[in-house]
């Protein structure tokens, strides 16, 4: 696990590479897979979920929309309290997978939009997405979700044990905040 130094000056280095390193190459990395530990360079106090909060915020400012506003505000509204909760409310609420949908299909619009997908593509790709809400055989459900799985990482799309370790990263940050509001309280 690469161990990433903070400095006071706000440095980045990373103790694997023995280089300095951006927050987008922090990103990077855990876009490849790799679990970090960010840590202060003189209190030894972990910062991973401090670091993390950071290049979630810069990639919400370049690409607006990056998370979705409930998300974000439920990340606000539940404070210290663990995201756990967030999450089951996010998911079991009724009314989301109507939400998960319009995603889906805005995204989609979106890499056609830019060249990434072509119109059959992405009309493929829609179709398979939005029949994983809709009972299907075991083998069909198999072979789209082998498709949907090839299509979200020739598009570098984070996959479901991505969404895992980000979630597990938010807990942790939730944990953080409720420690650090304790302290200040």
């Amino acid at each position: 696990m690469p161990v990433i130094k903070r400095y006071p000056n706000r440095k980045l280095y990373n103790t694997e590479s023995k280089k300095y390193i951006s927050l987008d190459g922090v990103g990077e990395l855990i876009r490849q897979g790799k679990d970090i530990q960010v840590i202060d360079h003189t209190s030894g106090e972990d910062l991973t979920a401090f670091t993390l909060t950071q290049i979630i915020a810069e990639r919400e400012k370049k690409e607006s929309g990056f998370l979705p506003h409930s998300i974000l505000a439920g990340l606000i509204q539940t404070g210290g309290d663990r995201l756990s909760t967030l999450q089951r409310n996010l998911f079991s609420s009724i009314g989301f997978l109507p939400q998960v949908e319009e995603e889906i299909r805005r995204r989609v619009d979106l890499l056609i939009t830019q060249g990434e997908l072509t119109m059959a593509e992405g009309e493929r790709f829609l179709d398979k997405m939005l029949s994983l809400s809709s009972p299907t055989s075991p083998s069909n459900e198999q072979n789209i979700e082998e498709e949907v799985e090839r299509l979200l990482a020739k598009r570098n799309i984070p996959s479901h044990e991505d969404m895992e370790r980000i979630i597990d990263q938010l807990d942790d940050l939730a944990a953080k905040l409720e420690k650090y509001s304790r302290q200040e309280g």
